[in-house]
């Protein structure tokens, strides 16, 4: 999992970049001024506390997920019988769990798993859904035939086809992220075909048109690139609903196997002695709703920068 963190870095380096670029600031600057206006765009977005809040819990739970062994410094199945649901000290600073299993190792290395899924789901879901929406949106013939397909997904609710999907893949770690990309897909592709409904109607499409662009070259050159704002705050708000979906699968017993240590599969194992150590459930779940809600509001703080009719009225 520590390989991840060069590509982690690389991606956290051109966010700058990429919201500069949405906004419309980028392309009207030299080379000269990009270096300036990367920083003006980073401080728009956390100009709001509550989304730099956001920012800073997000990446703490993250760097703690990718040095969850140094931090730690603890084997996470490591067992102590002897010091079974002792509570938060120094030794062990979010206590133990009812095998004597160091708390925060566990929520640590779980991070890793939790937020993998999710990442890959997001992934996923984006890639698909984006894919079906531009097609949807440029050939219309092929309209119809895709928004049945998902308007009769999105007619169950998540967790109930997410609970179908797994339960007829099987349990495993790659299944749950095959059904969370199933189940959020069909999100993606209705607001990007609305989106493309609108982009493939303007100007400067028609006229790639009337100089005899081919459809594919209209959609990946010119349709595109405008529907990175809605594609970037969709794939941040699924980023937070795959959390709260693999945990929810996880505690209903239908998720990753137990013996993954996810931050669901630690709270529905520790349930049962919540009433003797509240903590062994409660920091579990703080880190869901931790990393969730900082999600939400971090997508919020990007759909506001991206937006400009919400630029305009803040």
């Amino acid at each position: 999992m520590l390989a991840i963190a060069p590509a982690m870095a690389r991606i956290c380096a051109s966010i700058g970049h990429l919201l500069a670029r949405c906004s419309g600031t980028l392309e009207k600057l030299s080379a000269s001024e990009r270096a300036v206006a990367v920083p003006l765009v980073v401080r728009k977005l956390f100009r709001r506390r509550i989304v730099l809040a956001a920012a800073v819990l997000l990446a703490i739970v993250v760097l703690a997920a990718l040095f969850a062994g140094p931090l730690s410094g603890l084997d996470p199945n490591e067992t102590a019988v002897a010091q079974r649901l002792a509570r938060p000290s120094s030794a062990h600073w979010l206590g133990t769990d009812e095998l004597g299993r160091d708390l925060f190792a566990r929520i640590a290395f779980g991070g890793r798993y939790s937020l993998t899924i999710a990442a890959l789901t997001a992934l996923g879901a984006v890639a698909t859904g984006t894919l079906m929406g531009l097609v949807a949106g440029v050939f219309r013939r092929f309209d119809a035939p895709l928004m049945r397909v998902v308007d009769a997904m999105m007619s169950f609710p998540d967790i109930l086809l997410a609970i179908a999907l797994v339960g007829i893949l099987g349990a495993s770690m790659l299944n749950v992220v095959v059904a969370l990309v199933l189940v959020y897909t069909p999100r993606v592709a209705r607001v990007v075909r609305a989106s493309t409904l609108v982009v493939r109607e303007l100007a400067f499409v028609e006229a790639a048109r009337a100089l005899g662009a081919s459809a594919w070259r209209i959609l990946w050159r010119h349709v595109l690139p405008n529907l990175v704002s809605p594609i970037t705050v969709q794939g941040t708000f699924i980023f937070a609903y795959a959390i709260l979906a693999e945990a929810a699968l996880s505690f209903l017993g239908v998720g990753v196997p137990p013996e993954i240590p996810t931050w669901g599969t630690m709270v529905a194992g520790s349930q049962q002695y919540a009433h003797q150590a509240l903590w062994i459930v409660l920091f579990p779940g703080l880190a869901i709703v931790g990393t969730a809600l900082s999600l939400q509001l971090l997508g919020d703080g990007v759909r506001d920068l991206l937006d400009p009719r919400l630029r305009r009225s803040t």
